[in-house]
C-alpha cells in the first residue's frame, strides 16, 4: 500500500475510534457516577447542552454558537451571525425554514417553484447543501424537508466556514438547533387549518424523569397536510422526534435522540416565462398552470436519524464533547421538468424524469472546549476532529413525454421510459477534519478569533453504465482570522478573513479531477448591544470571491472545466428590539452585488448572479395591547428589488406584508395571519432559463395551542 494510502487509513482508524469509544465508556462509568454523585457532599456545576429558553425567546437575541462551536456573545463574533427564535417564528406562523429566514439579511430564500426541499441562497450562492442540523453537516442531496417546529432557532452564519464545518458552499451556513429535553415539564398540542387545504396536528411533550430533572423525555411530532394553488399539487408530511437526556452525574451530560420523517408531494416545477414575465403572442398563462403531469406520480420519501450528543466536563477549565448522527433516507422521485418553448409559444416541451434514492451517512464531531489564561491572555480554545462516511445512490431513467398546450392543457399524457437506467453511479464519499479555533480576550475590549483546518477527502464512484470505477482524493488548509474592539460598552468595531473549500466531483474531458471549489471573505462592521440585551444591531460589509467554478468545456461538448470565479460585494444591516413598551421587532436590509468575474461563456462575463436582488428590506414587528395584555397584534413586510441575471428575463421587484393577531388564555393561544395581504402575483425564483416560479397567492392560516 502507498504511503499516502497508508496514512490515509490510519487517519481514518483513528478516527473511528475515537469517535465512538467515549460514548461506551461513560455509559459503562454511569452507575458509578450516580454513586458518587450521592456520596459527595460537594455538587460540581452541572454542564448542559439543552438550549435554555432565554435563548429561544425575544427578538434580540445577545448569544450565538455556531461561529465558535461554543456559545458566545454575538457583540464579541467577528463575523455575521443571526438568529431566528421560536418566538419569532411563532409569531409569523412559518411552516419551512425558507419563511424562517425571510428576516434574515443576506439570506434569499428563492422559489424553485415549491419543488419540496429547502432552498437558499446566501450572498449570492447557493446554500441548500449548507444547512447543518445541531452543527452537523447532512447528507449531501438530501430531499427531505426540515420541520421548523422541531427547532429551537435557526443560527445564520455568513461567508466561509470551512474552518469549524469542513466542506460546505462558501455563502454561509444555517444551524438549525433542535428540541431536547428541559429540567422542566412542558406539554402542548396544537392544530393548525388554513388556505389550500392545509391542515396541521402536533405536539411536543416534555417530561422530566428524576427529581433533579436531567433525566428528561421530550417527543416532538406533527403530521401535516396541504394542497396548493396549483391543481395536483399537495404535500403530506409525517414526522416524530423523542429525545432522552440520562444523568450520568454533575459532570456529565447524555442526550440520545431519534427523528423518522415520511413525505408525499407532487412537485410544483414553475411556468414559461413566456406569458409571464415575457410577453406571449397567444396571451396571458395561469399563475395556477401545472406544467407537469399528475398520471407521472410524485415524490415518496423516507428519512431516519439516530444519534446523541455527550458532553463531559473533565475539569473546571475544559469539557470534551462529541455529537454522533447516522442518518439515512429512502424514496422515489417522478418529476416532469420544462425545456425550451417551441416557436408557436403554445406548446412546452418537456421531459419526465425517474429518480431512485438511497442515502446513508454517518456524521461525528468530537472536540475538546478550553478555558485558560496566560501572561493576562484569556484563552477559548476549540479543537476537535469531525468524520463522515456515507453512501450516496441516485438512479434516474430519462423519459420522454409530449409537449403540453399551455393554453389548452390535456392530462395523463403516458410517458416512455428505458429498460434500464441512464444514471446508475453509487458513490461513497469519507471525509476527516482537523481543527483548532482559539478565541483570545486581551487588553481593554479586544478579542481575537483565529482558527484553522486540514481537511481530507476520497470520493469513490462506481458508474455502473460504463463499468468504470473511480477514486477522487482531496485535502486542504484552511484558515480564518478576525479581530473584535469593543471601543464603548456596547459597541463594537470588527474585521475578519474567512476561506471555505468544497470538493467538485467529475473529471475533465482529459480524465483530470476537479480541484476542489474554493472561498475567501474579508469581512468588517458595527455591532451594538444595549445594556440588558433590549436592542442589538449590526452594520456589515463584505467582499466574497468563489474560485474554480465548474463551466461548460468550450471545445468538448458534453463536459466541463473550471475556469469560472463569481464575487459578491455587499453591505447588510440587521436590527432587533425586545422593548419595554410591548413592541418587538426585527428588521433587515441588505444590497448585494454580484458578478460573474470569469467564464468560457464571455457573454455572461460581468452580469450579475442569477436570482441575488440588490436590494432586500424586511420587517416584523409584534405589539402587545397595553389595555388586552393577553392580546398581541404583528404586522410585517418585504421588499424584494428586481433580480437580474444571465436569464434572457428580469424578475420584477415585490413588496409583500403579512399581518397577524394572537391571544394568550390561561392554558391555550390562538393565533390567525394572513400572508400577502394585498394578494400580490410576483414571482420569487426560476430554476433555469425555461421556467418562473410563482409566488403564493394571499393565505391565511389559524392555529390553537393548548399547554396542559
Amino acid at each position: 500500500m502507498p504511503l499516502y494510502s497508508l496514512a490515509c487509513a490510519n487517519r481514518l482508524r483513528l478516527a473511528r475510534a475515537f469517535t465512538l469509544t467515549p460514548l461506551a465508556l461513560c455509559l459503562a462509568q454511569a452507575a458509578a457516577a450516580q454513586t458518587a454523585a450521592g456520596e459527595t457532599a460537594v455538587q460540581l456545576q452541572e454542564v448542559r447542552i439543552n438550549a435554555s429558553t432565554e435563548k429561544d425567546m425575544g427578538f434580540a437575541p445577545v448569544e450565538a454558537q455556531t461561529a465558535s462551536k461554543a456559545p458566545m456573545r454575538r457583540l464579541e463574533t467577528p463575523q455575521s451571525i443571526s438568529v431566528v427564535t421560536r418566538e419569532q417564528m411563532e409569531s409569523r406562523q412559518i411552516t419551512n425554514v425558507q419563511q424562517a429566514l425571510q428576516t434574515v439579511a443576506g439570506v434569499s430564500p428563492v422559489n424553485f417553484g415549491r419543488r419540496g426541499f429547502d432552498d437558499i441562497n446566501i450572498r449570492g450562492f447557493r446554500s441548500t447543501e449548507s444547512i447543518l442540523v445541531d452543527g452537523l453537516v447532512q447528507s449531501p442531496g438530501m430531499w427531505a424537508k426540515l420541520q421548523p417546529y422541531g427547532y429551537e432557532r435557526f443560527e445564520v452564519l455568513k461567508g466561509s466556514a470551512s474552518v469549524l464545518y469542513g466542506q460546505v458552499q462558501p455563502g454561509g451556513i444555517v444551524n438549525a438547533v433542535s428540541k431536547r429535553p428541559k429540567k422542566e415539564a412542558l406539554n402542548e398540542v396544537g392544530v393548525e387549518v388554513g388556505s389550500f387545504g392545509q391542515r396541521t396536528l402536533q405536539a411536543d411533550i416534555n417530561r422530566p424523569l428524576s427529581e433533579s430533572g436531567k433525566s428528561a423525555l421530550r417527543i416532538n411530532a406533527q403530521v401535516s397536510n396541504a394542497d396548493d394553488p396549483t391543481q395536483f399539487v399537495y404535500r403530506k408530511d409525517r414526522w416524530f422526534a423523542p429525545s432522552l437526556s440520562l444523568d450520568l452525574g454533575p459532570q456529565t451530560d447524555l442526550v440520545l435522540f431519534a427523528t423518522y420523517s415520511q413525505s408525499q408531494w407532487m412537485r410544483q416545477q414553475g411556468i414559461s416565462p413566456y406569458g409571464t414575465v415575457l410577453p406571449n403572442r397567444n396571451g396571458t398563462l395561469s399563475r395556477t398552470l401545472f406544467t407537469g403531469d399528475p398520471s407521472f406520480g410524485g415524490y415518496d420519501v423516507e428519512s431516519k436519524t439516530v444519534g446523541y450528543t455527550l458532553e463531559h466536563k473533565m475539569s473546571e477549565a475544559m469539557t470534551f464533547r462529541q455529537n454522533v448522527r447516522y442518518e439515512t433516507e429512502k424514496g422515489t422521485g417522478n418529476f416532469i421538468s420544462n425545456l425550451a418553448l417551441q416557436a408557436n409559444q403554445r406548446l412546452q416541451n418537456r421531459q419526465a424524469t425517474r429518480q431512485y434514492i438511497d442515502y446513508d451517512l454517518l456524521a461525528t464531531d468530537t472536540s475538546l472546549l478550553s478555558r485558560f489564561e496566560a501572561l493576562g491572555v484569556k484563552h477559548q480554545l476549540v479543537t476537535g476532529l469531525d468524520v463522515r462516511s456515507g453512501h450516496t445512490y441516485q438512479g434516474q431513467r430519462r423519459c420522454t413525454i409530449g409537449a403540453l398546450d399551455l393554453f389548452n392543457p390535456v392530462y395523463g399524457m403516458a410517458a416512455t421510459c428505458p429498460t434500464n437506467l441512464t444514471s446508475d453511479a453509487p458513490e461513497k464519499l469519507t471525509v476527516a477534519g482537523l481543527y483548532a479555533q482559539d478565541q483570545i480576550k486581551f487588553g481593554q475590549g479586544w478579542t481575537a478569533l483565529v482558527g484553522m483546518r486540514r481537511d481530507w477527502s476520497t470520493n469513490e464512484i462506481n458508474d455502473r453504465l460504463v463499468k468504470k470505477q473511480t477514486r477522487q482524493k482531496d485535502s486542504a488548509t484552511t484558515l480564518s482570522a478576525g479581530l473584535v474592539y469593543e471601543f464603548k460598552p456596547g459597541w463594537s468595531a470588527y474585521g475578519s478573513y474567512g476561506e471555505s473549500f468544497l470538493p467538485v466531483s467529475g473529471q475533465t474531458f482529459g480524465g483530470s479531477a476537479f480541484a476542489p471549489e474554493t472561498g475567501k471573505q474579508w469581512e468588517a462592521g458595527i455591532k451594538y448591544e444595549a445594556p440588558g440585551g433590549q436592542l442589538t444591531g449590526s452594520l456589515a460589509v463584505f467582499d466574497l470571491v468563489r474560485e474554480n467554478v465548474t463551466t461548460a468545456d468550450p471545445v468538448n461538448t458534453g463536459f466541463n472545466v473550471q475556469t469560472g470565479q463569481q464575487r459578491a460585494r455587499g453591505l447588510e444591516a440587521e436590527l432587533g428590539a425586545d422593548l419595554k413598551n410591548g413592541w418587538k421587532l426585527t428588521s433587515a436590509y441588505t444590497y448585494t452585488q454580484t458578478k460573474v468575474t470569469r467564464d468560457n461563456n464571455a457573454a455572461i462575463v460581468g452580469l450579475p448572479l442569477n436570482l441575488t436582488p440588490r436590494h432586500t428590506l424586511t420587517a416584523w414587528a409584534t405589539y402587545k395591547l397595553p389595555q388586552y395584555p393577553r392580546v398581541t397584534l404583528g404586522l410585517g413586510g418585504r421588499y424584494v428589488s428586481e433580480q437580474i441575471g444571465s436569464y434572457p428575463f428580469t424578475l420584477p421587484s415585490y413588496f409583500v406584508a403579512d399581518v397577524s393577531v394572537s391571544y394568550v388564555g390561561e392554558n391555550y393561544r390562538i393565533t390567525a395571519g394572513v400572508k400577502n395581504v394585498f394578494d400580490r402575483a410576483y414571482y420569487d425564483g426560476a430554476i433555469n432559463a425555461n421556467v418562473v416560479s410563482p409566488s403564493l397567492p394571499r393565505n391565511f392560516s389559524v392555529g390553537l395551542t393548548y399547554f396542559f
